[in-house]
């Protein structure tokens, strides 16, 4: 299948608030925790096209227009001194186009920009220990995993 990676659109709101509940899906939100499909909508164009945006994302359309993958993410400060990073939040292909290089493709594009981009000296993301799918493929790209980092979450829904 042929794919194409650009930057995500004002127009692609609908299909990335679609998106994003199979993301929830993905990893195991229950169906009365799903969020009403128009509060999603709402949120993802505030983050993505608000002023200012509070992250970017690369989009995977298929030959359809369908969106079918993404690769949400932000640029942090500082990082080492007084440079930035790109963080990678999420990372994510349909099931059925999953094994295709997809994904590799997406991460090829992200470490290109992070190499292009003045003052970026990383491309940092996390997964979950329990996800050996996604560790297998982050090292079949090559990539370490670093075990000097420890994460903390603060829910603000539940305080």
């Amino acid at each position: 299948m042929t794919v194409t990676i650009r930057p995500a659109e004002k127009n692609d709101v609908r299909q990335l608030a679609a998106l994003i509940e199979e993301i929830e899906r993905f990893y195991g939100t229950a169906d009365a925790d799903i969020q009403p499909f128009d509060e999603r909508q709402a949120q993802v164009e505030e983050a993505l096209f608000g002023s200012p945006p509070l992250a970017s994302a690369l989009v995977v359309e298929d030959e359809t227009g369908d969106i079918v993958g993404l690769a949400a993410y932000s640029f942090l400060w500082p990082s080492a001194g007084s440079t930035h990073s790109l963080f990678l939040k999420e990372l994510y292909v349909r099931e059925a186009l999953r094994r295709q290089g997809i994904g590799a493709q997406l991460m090829g594009e992200l470490r290109g920009m992070a190499s292009a981009r003045p003052g970026c000296t990383r491309l940092e993301w996390m997964t979950d220990r329990v996800n050996p799918d996604a560790r297998a493929f982050y090292q079949s790209l090559g990539f370490q995993e670093d075990d000097g980092k420890i994460v903390y979450r603060f829910s603000t829904a539940t305080a």
